[in-house]
């Protein structure tokens, strides 16, 4: 079967191997040096000097972990959204008393930075701005680097959703002064659900220090201080551990570049692929994201209808749209562990499905 989803994505069977081992004492020196291995090799990952935590929880955990560890009730807030997850994010911030300001842009539309830059003037009271790298639900890539310039020259706090893009698509976390950055196991590490991995810097730690917000198993003092025993402060995932620890030396031997390079390789082949069948991209192309393409569809095809042949009769597995999206694009998935004939045997299947699903 052809998982081809922004997530979960396929594991290798490194991976697979490693989780399959025994279980260890979670509050033993085994463990301690399985965290201190993994916590060191995501922060190359991060490309960051400070702190990295790993809390056992799905992405949104770790965004909200963003949210409570460096902000308190009625702290005004900037979001910027273009697409589905954006919007999650604001409403974290809000479901625990942020007064959020969003900044919305049109789904699948680049984020406008004078707008950026104009509502941070307006409203010198933001103390932090919520951003998302890349949008699954809309297939693309933000600016973070630009918004980070922007929201630096304001002196506030940047929160940044990384969940699809860390680890595919360069981000490199100290030299954007991204104060915050979350992901997530299920993506580009090519493990199973089940981690949230997060960075913290020196900023974030200033503001973890005045943070009011509710906070008891997301809280990053007790996950650093846990973290210089060489544990973390609840029962961890610990098959996931043992499987991250594997493909973090994957990622390694084959260099960060070369990770960056071959999703960028694979998104081409992607995008090439479905514009020769006569399909446009959702997004602009500039803007594609090099971990998940999504293609406009409503006017040739039926989503569902396509989404369900290629799963049947061809063992590929794609997503259709989310929300307001549903029934009118369809995505595929090219994160963690794919290549370019991953992406031509999925283009193949498509070409064969969809005379079946062609609307009318």
């Amino acid at each position: 079967m052809q998982l081809r989803i922004p997530g979960p994505t396929p594991c290798p069977p490194q991976a697979l191997e490693a989780m399959g081992r025994q279980m260890i004492n979670h509050r033993g020196e085994e463990f301690g040096k399985i965290l201190n291995s993994v916590t060191g090799k995501l922060k190359q990952a991060f490309q960051t000097k400070g702190d990295v935590f790993l809390l056992t929880g799905s992405g949104t955990g770790g965004l909200e972990a963003a949210i409570v560890n460096t902000l308190s009730p009625g702290d005004r807030v900037l979001s910027i959204s273009n697409g589905y997850f954006g919007e999650r994010f604001a409403d974290i911030a809000e479901s625990y008393g942020a007064e959020v300001t969003r900044l919305n842009f049109e789904w699948g539309k680049p984020v406008d930075l004078k707008a950026v830059e104009k509502a941070l003037k307006a409203d010198g009271n933001i103390k932090a701005v919520l951003a998302t790298h890349n949008e699954t639900s809309t297939g693309m890539t933000n600016d973070v680097k630009e918004i980070s310039a922007i929201v630096k020259k304001s002196d506030k706090l940047l929160l940044v959703d990384a969940i699809s893009s860390l680890g595919c698509i360069n981000l490199p976390t100290d030299d954007w002064h991204c104060d915050i950055v979350v992901t997530a196991s299920q993506k580009g590490w090519m493990v199973p659900p089940g981690l949230a991995m997060v960075s913290v810097s020196e900023k974030a730690w200033r503001a973890h220090a005045q943070a009011k917000m509710p906070r008891y198993y997301w809280d990053f003092t007790k996950a650093k201080d846990f973290l210089q025993k060489g544990q973390t402060p609840w029962t961890p995932a610990i098959s996931v551990f043992f499987a991250l620890d594997t493909t973090l030396d994957l990622m390694l031997s084959e260099g960060l570049n070369n990770v960056f390079a071959r999703h960028t390789r694979v998104a081409q082949v992607a995008r090439n692929g479905v514009k020769s069948l006569g399909f446009s991209l959702f997004p602009d192309e500039k803007y594609a994201s090099n971990t998940v393409t999504a293609v406009n569809a409503s006017d040739k095809v039926d989503v569902s209808k396509l989404v369900r042949i290629l799963r049947e009769e061809h063992e590929v597995v794609i997503a259709g749209g989310q929300q307001k999206l549903s029934g009118k694009i369809f995505r595929i998935g090219h994160l963690g562990l794919v290549y370019e004939k991953d992406i031509k045997a999925v283009l193949e299947a498509l070409t064969k499905a969809l005379p079946q699903a062609k609307k009318g």
